[in-house]
Parts: C-alpha cells; sequence; structure tokens
C-alpha cells in the first residue's frame, strides 16, 4: 500500500470509529426516552454528528490526495 493509502485509510478508520461511538451512545440514551418526539429530537444530533464527522473526512481525503500529508504543515 503506498503513502497515500495508508493514510486515506488512517482517516477512514478513524471516522468509522467515531461515528460508531457517537451511533451507539446516543442510541442508548435514546432507547432510554419514552417520549417518541423527544426521541426523534434527540435522534437529530447524532445525525448531524455523523454528517459533520463524514464532510470532515472527505475534506481529509482530499487534501491527502492533493499531497499534504501532514494536516500540522500548515501551521
Amino acid at each position: 500500500m503506498n503513502k497515500h493509502g495508508k493514510s486515506i485509510l488512517e482517516a477512514v478508520i478513524a471516522t468509522l470509529v467515531i461515528i460508531l461511538f457517537y451511533g451507539i451512545y446516543f442510541g442508548v440514551i435514546i432507547s432510554q426516552i419514552d417520549s417518541m418526539l423527544i426521541k426523534l429530537l434527540v435522534g437529530i444530533i447524532p445525525a448531524i454528528l455523523g454528517v459533520m464527522i463524514i464532510y470532515v473526512c472527505i475534506q481529509r481525503i482530499r487534501e491527502i490526495k492533493g499531497g499534504q500529508e501532514d494536516d500540522l504543515g500548515k501551521y
């Protein structure tokens, strides 16, 4: 596996782990709530977080493909 492939794989794995963690965390919280309306409102939070995390992962993959392996290099 080349250098870019390894960095992309690391970004994707980190994204999946974070989404899995938030999914389980909010799933347990939602399972403890009785009101369906509150369940829907609380369920929106992990959905928004998941979309944001995936967006950040896509940006990171674009940076890696653009040749910027070290994301701290611009600081």
